[in-house]
């Protein structure tokens, strides 16, 4: 039947991720490392590719997006097609929040945009001396104004050292990500948005206290110095300890890479991080524990490095694809 979808249902979650990839790659600032970001993406789960053919099929038929896209060739005037996208996110289902759209698509309207590319760190201090500094694949938006601080997360991971307001006024610190809002009560902290499981934020609390409110549920949460705790938007996980000491600084903002009894599988998605391409995991050497302090400037030798000191063989089909297996495989 004509303008049938054969495809099944599928996890909102899921729709509103290849939503979100659509508005990415049309925002006009999309790169390499967007673009690889979302190959892996694709690839992760068949249900990301069906999502992703059914936002490819409405936006072409409402003139958003070019047959060729999947591969990074944009080659409309950005903002020139957001009435296209919205009707395409409109018949997927998806209510993006307030803002999220506007954002993307015109990101010239913030204060400040900032973005350290793969395997980069990039320190900035905003207008109130505060700081913040950028981990690998990581892009922020920086909006202060008379009332509020504010700092968007798109992707990525920040490390943030607050400072008093300069203005006298008490205005409110805040961090906004795809799932809450994070309010700091004087703190320094961390901030990562996660891909995994349809999306999460991940929070860890160095010093004071940061304050957490739900997009979808609207649940606050204070978490205290020392805990760690991730959430969607509409749920709070088990809180944590924090994965290093409140009087330490995230390892990566030295560029260094922590292992402390960690899984090679674990491990391998963290290294990904910090350089293009792909590491797969074979299955039979997952399990194995990594430990050390590694440096993320060169992650060539880091693999070299496992490979000499596990059961592993480090397999370079490409520059871009590295394969991790056992030494019998």
């Amino acid at each position: 039947m004509p303008g049938h979808d054969p495809i099944a249902p599928l996890d909102p979650d899921v729709i509103k991720e290849a939503a979100k990839w659509l508005v990415r790659l049309h925002s006009g600032a999309a790169g390499e490392a967007d673009h690889q970001a979302f190959a892996r993406w694709r690839q992760a789960r068949p249900e990301h590719e069906q999502a992703w053919q059914r936002a490819e099929r409405l936006s072409r038929k409402f003139g958003a997006v070019a047959p060729e896209l999947g591969v990074p060739v944009l080659t409309r005037q950005p903002g020139g097609n957001r009435r296209a996208i919205l009707k395409t996110l409109a018949t997927l289902g998806v209510a993006l929040p307030a803002g999220w759209f506007g954002y993307r698509m015109s990101r010239g309207e913030a204060d400040g945009v900032f973005r350290a590319g793969v395997g980069e760190q990039r320190p900035v201090v905003l207008a109130d001396r505060s700081a913040v500094r950028l981990n690998t694949a990581t892009d922020i938006a920086v909006r202060y104004s008379e009332s509020t601080r504010l700092v968007e997360l798109e992707r990525g991971e920040i490390y943030i050292e607050t400072a008093r307001d300069m203005l006298g006024k008490a205005r409110p610190f805040m961090v906004d990500t795809a799932h809450g809002r994070l309010r700091a009560l004087g703190t320094r902290f961390t901030v990562r948005a996660l891909d995994e499981d349809g999306g999460r934020t991940l929070l860890n609390v160095l010093e004071h206290r940061v304050e957490i409110v739900l997009r979808d549920s609207g649940e606050r949460r204070i978490v205290e110095a020392g805990d760690s705790v991730r959430f969607s938007a509409r749920a709070f996980e088990d809180v944590e300890a924090a994965r290093l000491p409140s009087s330490a600084a995230p390892a990566w903002t030295r560029g260094m890479l922590e292992a402390d009894a960690m899984r090679l599988d674990a491990f391998l998605q963290e290294l990904s991080r910090f350089r293009p391409g792909i590491i797969r995991c074979a299955p039979e050497v997952a399990k194995l524990r990594v430990s050390g302090v590694f440096r993320i400037e060169d992650t060539d030798h880091v693999l070299d490095v496992i490979g000499q000191t596990l059961p592993v063989r480090i397999v370079r089909r490409t520059a871009y694809w590295v394969t991790v297996t056992s030494q019998a495989g």
